[in-house]
């Protein structure tokens, strides 16, 4: 009887063990997540991360970046930026070159989530007056094989009242309703580790919506079905002139009927015309950039310089560009044909020739804004020496994750180095010196 009762206990210990085994390893398992997570492990992110995140459609997983980059559920930049990236463009200072393009947070709801993971400039958008719902879904398209990505969104957005309120409410301070209040837990239950990304040790902490410092861009388009195109956009100005750093006039959308229309010599001289008096009547002027499409005849480019350098003061800067309605035969990808603007690798090299032609017309007398196909330190470094004082990217999130930020900087900076440059601005427009 004995031997029963011992062999009894024995298993019930056995239970006990397996028992806090089955709470144990999960934990641990997802503790090392949490804190791969928090702190933007690289390797994680491209291996794990991402790849989680394409188990969704693209459209809901770009839904899911906005909400995780709005709670603060992103990794905070862990060291400061190294001084040789710290440059001044049409008036604002920038803590470093790299921005997050137009197209991902469209709505305004992410701000200071991207600015916690180290761009140095954000812009929103594009945002359009009236709330309209873009076009019917599927609407985005992954390209894996191809590193790029297909939409056709065509300028989805909630309109100028709700974003202005949202910015507005930005700048005056955290929304109450925006603040998540995550309880701690027991150590042992605390299986998510969600504490990691808090910004406080009280004890009802929230997950961080913290005003971020770095520039603030405000995309403006038009209304699919507006009879005043013109009137769109001086109506965003007047809007959102008080809240942005800079504004951008975005023309070159291929998803809206005829705006690329807009790009034409006497449409864009006339819109801007307009646009800019509006500006102008602002109480403290702002910077006003275009933005231009990378599929420009050579004939486009030089109307599109004429315009800009109409007179001193007119357009502050251009944005080289958006994305490409062409189809390089490089694509592999089953979604290749799909309509709609390919951004991304494909695009890397037709973005820099454009940057390049556009200095070379410009005579480097504009700042531009270098987008499309940056998922390296490499590409925008190459973008820079071709012209570009600031660049943009985007795509490249879809597959690497926001820790690619970081790592682009780093590289910027030893290639900085390297050629012997001690800042970004030296180095701007380096090929047409050495040319």
């Amino acid at each position: 009887m004995t031997d029963i009762n011992e062999a009894l206990k024995k298993i019930a210990r056995s239970k006990r063990r397996l028992k806090d085994m089955a709470i144990i390893i999960p934990g641990a398992i997802a503790t090392f997540a949490g804190v791969c997570i928090y702190e933007g492990n690289e390797k994680f992110y491209r291996e794990y991360v991402m790849p989680a995140f394409h188990l969704f459609g693209a459209e809901t997983a770009h839904k899911l970046a906005i909400k995780a980059a709005k709670y603060g559920l992103v990794p905070r930049q862990r060291k400061a930026d190294p001084p040789s990236l710290k440059t001044s463009v049409f008036g604002r200072e920038f803590s470093n070159p790299v921005g997050l393009a137009a197209g991902f947070d469209k709505d305004g709801e992410a701000v200071d989530g991207m600015f916690k993971v180290g761009f140095g400039f954000v812009e929103v958008g594009t945002v359009t007056p009236k709330p309209q719902e873009g076009n019917p879904k599927p609407r985005v398209f992954r390209l894996k094989e191809d590193k790029a990505v297909i939409n056709r969104y065509g300028f989805n957005s909630q309109g100028h009242e709700a974003v202005y309120d949202r910015l507005k409410q930005r700048e005056e301070g955290a929304d109450v309703s925006d603040i998540v209040n995550v309880p701690k837990m027991e150590e042992q239950r605390n299986m998510l580790n969600i504490n990691l990304w808090t910004e406080t040790d009280s004890e009802v902490p929230s997950v961080g919506i913290h005003k971020g410092k770095g520039v603030l861009g405000v995309n403006l388009g038009k209304n699919k079905t507006s009879s005043d195109p013109e009137g769109d956009y001086t109506i965003g100005v007047k809007k959102f002139g008080e809240l942005a750093d800079y504004l951008v006039v975005n023309i070159s959308s291929p998803n809206t009927p005829g705006l690329r229309n807009m790009q034409g010599k006497a449409q864009l001289e006339k819109l801007l015309d307009k646009v800019i008096a509006e500006r102008d009547k602002l109480k403290k002027k702002k910077p006003l950039l275009v933005k231009i499409a990378p599929d420009l005849t050579e004939k486009d480019k030089q109307d599109i310089a004429q315009v800009v350098l109409k007179q001193k003061n007119y357009v502050d800067g251009i944005i080289v560009n958006n994305t490409t309605v062409s189809r390089p035969e490089s694509l592999q990808s089953f979604h290749k044909n799909e309509v709609g603007g390919v951004s991304g690798q494909p695009l890397t090299d037709m973005s820099t020739k454009t940057i390049f032609d556009m200095y070379t017309l410009t005579k480097g007398s504009i700042p531009i804004v270098g987008v499309g196909g940056i998922s390296s330190g490499q590409d925008a470094y190459d973008k820079i020496k071709a012209g570009a004082c600031l660049v943009q990217l985007y795509t490249a999130l879809v597959y690497e994750g926001t820790p690619l930020i970081g790592r682009i900087k780093r590289e910027l900076d030893q290639l900085l180095t390297k050629d012997g440059y001690k800042s970004v601005s030296e180095a701007v427009g380096g090929n047409h010196r050495w040319s």
